[in-house]
Parts: C-alpha cells; structure tokens; sequence
C-alpha cells in the first residue's frame, strides 16, 4: 500500500449526465466550486472537462476552461488542476457515408485538442493512450496524433497523466516514453469498466499494473457501483484513486451523491478504514514531481 493516496476528482465529465442528476456541474463557476469543494473533502487532483453553459453539452470552447481555471487559481484552492485532452477523438460515422462522420462527430487535429494546455498551462492534463470502441461510438487517438500531442504537452512542462482503457494501450505508452515524447517517470491512469474497454475487476487491474513501466505513479478506477470498490483494490494493490461524478453518480444504490464533494469524503472513509492515508495537495506535488 502507498502510505499517502492521491484523490483524483472527475468532478463533471463529458457524458450526457446533465438532466439525469440535479448535481452535475455545468457553468465555469460550478465547476470551479465543484473542484474546490472536493479538495476540501480530501481530493488532491480536479480532473476538468467543460460543457456549454446553455445546453450543458459537452465544449472544446478555451475560454471555458479558462474561466474554470482562474476561478480555482483566485480562489487559492492548493488544488492541483487537471485538464482533459480528451475532446475532439469522439467519431460516428454517418449511416450514409461510414467513411464520414454525422452530427455528433468531434474528431479534429492534435493541434486543437491541446490548444487550452499550452495556454493555460496546469501542471497536469490527461492524454488518452489509444482508440477503442466507447459505448456506441469510437474514440479515436491514432499512435502519431498522440506523438504529436505528447511533444507539445512535453514542450508545455505539463505532466500528462496517460490514460488507459485496455492494456495494448500501455504497451504504446511505453513506446511513447521510449522515444522520449512522454518524460519518465510517467504517470498512468487505469479507467476501467468503460464499455467497451477494460472490465473493472481485481484481475483487471493488477494485470495492467503489472504491465506498467517500471517507476511508474499510477491510479485507477471505475465506473458507476465499481468506483468504490475499486478505490479499495487501487490502494491495496499501491496505487491511487479518482472518483467524482463524470464516472458515478450514487453513493449507494438509488441514492444520488449530493455533490461530487460527497463521493470523496466516501473515498476518504473507505482508504482509512483500509490503513492508508490521504495526501494533500502538496503531498501529491511531491510524489508526482511537480514543482511546489
């Protein structure tokens, strides 16, 4: 077990949550509350997404995460600020043309997906380490737009945080910081029981650990009922956690967490009834190697 855990919060997510649960955060301002409430429950990291404030869809708009980051910055909130590149992969392709996508398509260059990173520069934001089926449509991060989008986020001094949903994704990470696009010691993050990538079981999540580069920092988690089940497994097995609503929205079944502060008091309950303990923000600065 790590004697200090990082809490990673997922405090809104992309997915079409809002209207299912009268929580989601959806301005810049909600978001930015959102993440400086969790890190008051314990969360050390906000993982961000932004949504269009009129529809609540979700927004590549940089002037979004703009907002939500000199919100957090001016309130003095020590958390760490965590950005998604994730945006501009999503592709369904048209009924008529397969080789061109419909309405809901976002995909779009590298270039774009990380043009907010470089601008406002968090010490963390996500990268997606490969393509794979996610739900109904396909999310899309071929091996040389993820080059592409590792060299600038390198280039930045921002820390990519690699996700990963199945485990040949690992193996092109490795690839990556191989060739000197992703700086080691990397930090990985296991997302599983996303349909249809990576199921989330023990088994799940110790074979991809095990297939991580060595000195790597990594957490992991799951989706809906699994999120805190696998908050238990992540610290047993020496990782670290996120929770929050992008990933689940109960606290127990049929019971709708209040707040996404509320789901990491609930991860901090579950990691001290299990022997660890918590890291602060600055703590976690330390054991990812981030400046102070």
């Amino acid at each position: 077990m790590n004697r200090k855990t990082i809490i990673t919060c997922a405090v809104t997510g992309g997915a079409d949550t809002v209207g299912k649960h009268p929580a989601i955060p959806v301005t810049p301002a909600q978001i930015a509350t959102a993440a400086i409430e969790a890190c008051k429950a314990g969360a050390a990291i906000a993982h961000i997404h932004v949504r269009d404030p009129e529809t609540g869809k979700p927004s590549m708009e940089n002037q979004l995460y703009g907002e939500v980051v000199r919100r957090i910055r001016e309130s003095g909130s020590p958390i760490i600020i965590n950005l998604t590149t994730g945006a501009g992969a999503r592709f369904y392709p048209s009924d008529n043309d397969p080789a061109t996508g419909d309405r809901m398509t976002t995909l779009t260059t590298p270039a774009r997906r990380v043009e907010h990173v470089l601008e406002l520069k968090p010490e963390i934001c996500s990268l997606d380490m490969g393509s794979f089926n996610f739900g109904d449509w396909v999310f899309i991060n071929t091996p040389k737009h993820l080059s592409q989008m590792a060299r600038a986020i390198r280039a930045a001094g921002v820390k990519p945080e690699l996700e990963v949903f199945e485990s040949g994704q690992i193996r092109l990470a490795a690839k990556l910081i191989a060739d000197g696009d992703i700086a080691g010691p990397a930090l990985f993050q296991l997302c599983l029981g996303i349909p249809w990538g990576a199921p989330a079981t023990p088994e799940t999540m110790l074979y991809m650990r095990d297939l991580l580069p060595a000195g790597s920092t990594w957490a992991g988690f799951g989706i809906s009922s699994l999120q805190f089940p696998m908050v238990a497994q992540a610290v047993l097995l020496g990782g670290h956690v996120r929770v929050g609503l992008e990933d689940n929205l109960y606290l127990e079944r049929g019971v709708f967490a209040p707040s996404n502060a509320a789901l990491v008091e609930r991860a901090v309950a579950v990691i001290r009834a299990i022997g660890g303990e918590v890291a602060t923000p600055n703590e976690a600065r330390t054991i990812l190697g981030l400046a102070a």
